[in-house]
C-alpha cells in the first residue's frame, strides 16, 4: 500500500481526531502505514481493535501499523506485545506530527515501541483544524476533551485525562473552514461536552458556545450536539431549543440506567426524576424533539427489579433510540471489583433491553409517518431528518438537503417521497 490508511473505532470525537491524525502523519511524511484509532468503552471494543490489527497486518504485510486511541492509552502494553504492531501512541501523541516524524524507517526497538505519556498531566486541548471528515456529510468539531467525573464503570477518564475545553474562537474558526468546504450540518463533540468551558476564562457554557457559533457562522444550516449529560444542561441550551430552528431537535442522553440505586453505584449525578424532568422540560419547549440514550444492562448487583425499573424508565421517558451496552468490566474501575452478574444473564438482559428499544423505535416511526421534514442525504443512500430519524433516500445525491414527506417505515427506517410543493 501507499499513503496513510486510518481505521477508526468508537465515538465521533475519535472520528474527528482520525482526520487530524491523517493530516499530521502525512505532514510528517509517513507513508505505507495503517493507523488504528481504538476505543476503550467496552471489552468488545478492544477485542474488535485487536482483530482489526491482525487483519490489517495480513492485508498489508509490509506496512507500518501504529495503534493509538483510548485503548492504546489505557492498555499500551497489551497492544505493544502484539507482533503485528510497530508502534503505540498515546491520545496526546497521536495528534502531533512529530510523533510520526520520529518513527524510524525500519522497525523500532522494544523501548521505542510504546510512546504513551501520562494523559493526566495534559492541561489543555490544542485547537485542531481539519478540512473535511472522511466519509461523512456532517462535520464534527471537537469542543472538549477528557472528563473530571469518575463513574464507577468507566475507564475513559484514564484514556482521555481531565476535562479541558477548546477556546470558543478556535471552534468558530473550525466551523467556518468546514462550512467553506460545503458542510451544511455541524456536530459539536467531546468526551463530556456539557462540561465545556469550566476551565476557560469567563467559564462559558456549551449552550453559549452553540449560540455564538450560530450567530457568527450563519451559513451553518443545522447544528447538533453529540451525547450530553442532562444534569449539566445550561439555560442557553434551553433558549436554543425554544427559539433557534437551526438547532436540531434531537438529544442523545448519557442516562446509563433507570434505577436510582444502580445510578448511585455507578456514581452518576442524576436520578430518574432528574432525567424525566429534563426530558419533559425540553419537550415543552420543542414538541418535535426526539431523544436517544445510552443504557447499560447487567451492571454489578443489578436485580430483576432494578432491571425492570430501567426498562420502565426508558418507556416513561419516551426514548426513540436506545444504545444498549451489556456491562463490560474494565480493569482498574471500581465496578470491576463489585459482585458481578453471570455473563449469560448480562447478555440476556441486554437483548431484552434492545427489544424494548425496538418497540420504542417502532412507536416513534409510527408517529413520523405522514409528517414533512428536511433530510440531509448521506453517502450510504440513507438520510436523517432534523430529529435524527433514519430515512431511505434512493436516487438522491449525498450532501443534498431535500424536503420530503414520510410515507411509511419497515421498523428500522422511514420511507419517503420528495415534497415537490416544498421543493418548488
Amino acid at each position: 500500500m501507499s499513503g496513510v490508511e486510518v481505521i477508526t473505532f468508537g465515538c465521533r470525537l475519535n472520528t474527528y481526531e482520525s482526520e487530524v491524525m491523517r493530516a499530521e502523519a502525512e505532514k510528517a511524511g509517513l507513508n505505507n502505514a495503517v493507523l488504528v484509532n481504538t476505543c476503550a468503552v467496552t471489552g468488545e471494543a478492544v477485542r474488535q481493535a485487536r482483530q482489526a490489527i491482525r487483519r490489517a497486518r495480513r492485508e498489508n504485510p509490509h506496512a507500518r501499523i501504529i495503534v493509538t486511541g483510548c485503548a492504546a492509552q489505557t492498555e499500551a502494553a497489551t497492544f505493544g506485545e502484539m507482533p503485528e504492531v510497530d508502534a503505540v501512541l498515546g491520545n496526546e501523541e497521536k495528534l502531533k506530527s512529530a510523533s510520526y516524524r520520529a518513527l524510524p524507517d525500519f522497525g523500532v526497538s522494544a523501548e521505542e515501541k510504546l510512546r504513551v505519556n501520562d494523559i493526566m498531566s495534559v492541561k489543555a486541548t490544542a485547537p485542531q483544524m481539519v478540512k473535511h471528515i472522511d466519509g461523512h456529510v456532517r462535520a464534527f468539531i471537537q469542543v472538549q476533551n477528557g472528563c473530571d467525573h469518575r463513574c464507577t464503570f468507566c475507564i475513559i477518564p484514564y484514556g482521555r485525562g481531565n476535562s479541558r475545553s477548546v477556546p470558543m474562537g478556535a471552534v468558530v474558526d473550525q466551523a467556518r473552514k468546514l462550512v467553506a468546504e460545503g458542510y451544511q450540518e455541524v456536530v459539536l463533540t467531546g468526551v463530556d461536552a456539557t462540561s465545556y468551558g469550566a476551565d476557560l476564562p469567563g467559564t462559558p457554557t456549551l449552550g453559549l458556545l452553540a449560540k455564538t457559533l450560530l450567530k457568527q457562522v450563519p451559513e451553518i444550516l443545522r447544528l447538533r450536539l453529540s451525547s450530553i449529560d442532562s444534569i449539566e444542561a445550561d439555560s442557553h441550551l434551553f433558549d436554543l431549543l425554544a427559539d433557534e430552528p437551526r438547532f436540531m431537535p434531537h438529544l442523545h442522553l448519557s442516562l446509563q440506567h433507570g434505577d436510582d440505586m444502580i445510578l448511585k453505584r455507578m456514581k452518576r449525578r442524576h436520578s430518574n426524576a432528574d432525567a424525566l424532568a429534563f426530558i419533559n422540560q425540553v419537550r415543552s419547549l420543542r414538541p418535535d424533539v426526539s431523544f436517544g440514550a445510552d443504557m447499560i444492562a447487567g451492571f454489578p448487583t443489578e436485580t430483576d427489579e432494578m432491571f425492570e425499573n430501567a426498562v420502565r424508565h426508558a418507556q416513561d421517558c419516551g426514548l426513540s433510540f436506545l444504545h444498549v451496552f451489556p456491562y463490560s468490566p474494565r480493569p482498574g474501575t471500581p465496578a470491576a471489583r463489585m459482585p458481578q452478574l453471570d455473563r449469560a444473564l448480562v447478555k440476556e438482559r441486554a437483548a431484552r433491553m434492545r427489544a424494548v428499544g425496538d418497540k420504542l423505535l417502532l412507536s416513534h416511526l409510527d408517529k413520523m409517518v405522514g409528517t414533512r421534514h428536511m433530510i440531509l442525504v448521506e453517502q450510504s443512500g440513507f438520510a436523517h431528518t432534523e430529529n435524527f430519524s433514519l430515512v431511505a433516500a434512493p436516487g438522491l445525491r449525498p450532501r443534498d438537503m431535500v424536503p420530503v414527506k414520510m410515507t411509511g417505515h419497515n421498523g428500522k427506517h422511514l420511507t419517503m417521497q420528495v415534497d415537490a410543493a416544498a421543493a418548488a
